[in-house]
């Protein structure tokens, strides 16, 4: 069964690179849009250069990937540069293909941003990111996160990464394009709230189990995190304990892999927006 999960999540995040790319290169760049991200300043960079948008991003993704794998693991590295290759060659291919959606600028923004953001969405739940901005948020926050004991959100980190993204675009490129890209912006990450429950905010897992000692050891031997421990009591299983374990969305596929091999253990996920201390 777990073999069959990883199967299919690998054919996810694939179907999700290829939607993504094909948004890209179909229809916003033919309308003055560009994508977000490292993916946009791999973009920006084809555009004053003139070299091939499939090799800026390339280039401009392989720096974080090392980093992802030097900070957030192999497994997660694996699934990254899977999407990333895919998403690279999808965009070599559509850029060849006669075809482009050249229509009115708000519909290409709203159908492409929307195509993106389904994409990625595929690509997030299935534990996988092509987008180095991404990893780059979650090696600062959890860096942070290991030296001050507290969680943070990534999406300061997102914000502010994406601001340099469209500030560039407005000041080398155009006011148009850099205003496009905005509404792209919003749009994918819209429809990536939808499907994904605001993946740059922290998670709140809630874990029933009989076995808190060995959970608890996995989760600050693999994820370097500790719990709040309370006692509780089923109606059936008798005598229990509830943790409470707050991590990040990337944090999520080790949460549930140390999870499943701790038999008779419940759990839920839920979105944190903010913590008060």
């Amino acid at each position: 069964m777990k073999k069959k999960q990883g199967i299919l999540s690998y054919f996810f995040i694939i179907l999700g690179a290829v939607m993504a790319s094909s948004s890209v290169a179909l229809i916003l760049l033919p309308n003055d849009a560009i994508d977000y991200g490292t993916a946009g300043v791999a973009i920006i960079i084809s555009k004053l250069t003139g070299i091939q948008l499939s090799l800026c991003v390339l280039l401009v993704f392989m720096p974080f990937i090392i980093a992802g794998y030097a900070f957030l693991g192999k497994k997660f590295t694996i699934k990254a540069a899977v999407g990333s290759v895919v998403y690279t060659a999808g965009l070599d291919f559509f850029e060849h293909i006669p075809f482009e959606i050249s229509t009115e600028h708000f519909l290409a923004v709203a159908f492409g941003g929307a195509i993106l953001g389904a994409g990625l969405s595929l690509i997030l739940r299935n534990g996988g990111c092509i987008d180095g901005s991404e990893i780059l948020a979650n090696i600062v926050v959890k860096k942070i996160s290991d030296k001050t004991g507290r969680n943070y959100s990534m999406t300061p980190v997102l914000l502010g990464f994406n601001a340099v993204v469209y500030l560039t675009v407005f000041v080398v490129i155009d006011v148009t394009a850099a205003l496009l890209s905005l509404l792209v912006y919003v749009v994918a990450t819209a429809v990536i709230d939808h499907y994904t429950d605001h993946f740059e905010s922290i998670k709140q897992v809630t874990i029933i189990t009989q076995d808190p000692d060995g959970i608890i050891s996995d989760i600050k031997n693999l994820l370097n995190k500790t719990c709040t421990i309370m006692d509780s009591r089923g109606a059936i299983a008798g005598e229990n304990n509830t943790l409470i374990c707050y991590i990040s969305y990337f944090e999520l596929p080790i949460m549930k892999e140390i999870i499943s091999t701790h038999s008779g253990s419940f759990s839920t996920v839920s979105t944190i927006d903010e913590i008060l201390r």
